[in-house]
């Protein structure tokens, strides 16, 4: 039975991953100490199988050498600090992160089985040790449009996303909440008045966003009411980080000789969970729209072909229905006027789990 190391099991990402184990009983195959950056000798909340319940200090150089598997959701700070000591130290344990920095090393693979399996297991066959997940837009795009990729169909993609507030984190998810509830207290007797005016009412709203007793702690904008173009910081071309993600990342995971091109726009949407995705993409053959379908519909059991008309896609192609599932529904397939063989596509998948955790459990299950 292998020993398992879990450091960052208390954030978005990692109680989700927690959640996801115990629901498919995957503690019954591992021996699992939990690891905390700031809670030394403490025990560890949850009845589990098979686990140390005292919490170890998680840069314990030491106690980290003894673990076959390692895996964090702790970030890239953390990530920075542990894992080239380990390395340097002689360590020969697979590393499994959640976090970003680590992609682009080349002994680094980006993990997303129903995708990337074969090479996934070339890989571990060589001695590679370190598989990490993949951006959350890309491993969802990479589900939804997997079929086309793999027939090698695709030209090249624009995409512009709408991602959910948590993709930020647990703290912007509590300001989004604290805004909203501002306005709620600002304008709830306003609503109720027999004298309601939207226009008023709008003014209102417009104001309270710019009041000094706005919530805004960690965000410079509201993030209430509003929409934010930029995700990550700007790189030299014009990209933002996330945007450059989509090509590199989607390309390693492949393991394509000649790049795919694909670029888009990043976009923060006051949504709680699960990211949605517009695509516009190019094919390199003259498909008809059952044909892209079908292709589409056969990679995996997870994606969801939805018919392209107004009850179908409000009732299934949101965030609200997507959230908590496994769910990849891909839908507004038709083709442009625009140019030969481009059409357009849109999905929604839950970021926290194939976007994050659920690549994670699914590569620990490999080593297992």
């Amino acid at each position: 039975m292998k020993s398992v190391g879990f450091i960052g099991w208390r954030g978005i990402v990692g109680s989700v991953l927690l959640q996801r184990m115990i629901k498919k009983n995957d503690f019954n195959k591992i021996k699992v100490t939990f690891f905390t950056t700031s809670q030394f000798n403490k025990y560890f909340p949850l009845n589990i199988k098979n686990i140390n319940k005292t919490l170890h200090n998680a840069y314990d150089i030491e106690q980290l050498l003894l673990l076959d598997i390692i895996i964090t959701c702790q970030g890239s700070e953390y990530t920075n600090k542990i894992y080239y000591k380990l390395r340097q130290k002689g360590w020969q344990g697979y590393w499994l992160d959640a976090a970003s920095n680590l992609r682009t090393d080349d002994n680094t693979i980006i993990v997303l089985d129903p995708v990337n399996l074969d090479l996934i297991k070339e890989k571990i066959d060589i001695g590679i040790k370190t598989f990490v997940g993949g951006n959350c837009t890309v491993s969802l795009m990479l589900m939804a449009l997997g079929g086309l990729f793999k027939k090698n169909l695709i030209d090249w993609i624009f995409v512009s996303t709408y991602q959910a507030i948590s993709g930020a984190g647990a703290k912007y998810i509590k300001e989004l909440l604290l805004q909203t509830n501002f306005l709620h207290e600002n304008i709830t007797d306003i609503i109720h008045s027999n004298k309601f005016n939207i226009l008023e009412v709008e003014k209102i709203i417009t104001l309270l966003l710019n009041n000094k007793e706005f919530p805004q702690q960690y965000s410079t904008i509201p993030l209430v009411n509003n929409v934010i173009p930029w995700i990550d910081k700007q790189i030299n071309n014009g990209q933002t980080k996330e945007e450059w993600k989509g090509q590199f990342e989607t390309n390693k995971i492949l393991n394509n000789k000649n790049i795919i091109p694909i670029d888009g726009i990043c976009v923060r949407v006051p949504t709680l969970r699960a990211h949605s995705q517009s695509f516009m993409v190019k094919l390199n053959k003259d498909l008809s729209i059952k044909n892209i379908e079908d292709i589409i519909q056969s990679h995996n059991k997870w994606v969801k072909i939805i018919p392209n008309d107004y009850i179908y896609t409000t009732k299934y192609l949101t965030p609200c229905a997507v959230n908590r599932t496994l769910n990849i529904p891909v839908g507004r397939i038709k083709k442009l006027n625009i140019e030969k063989n481009c059409f357009s596509m849109f999905t929604v998948g839950d970021q926290l789990l194939w976007g994050a955790a659920e690549p994670l459990r699914r590569m620990l299950k490999l080593l297992i």
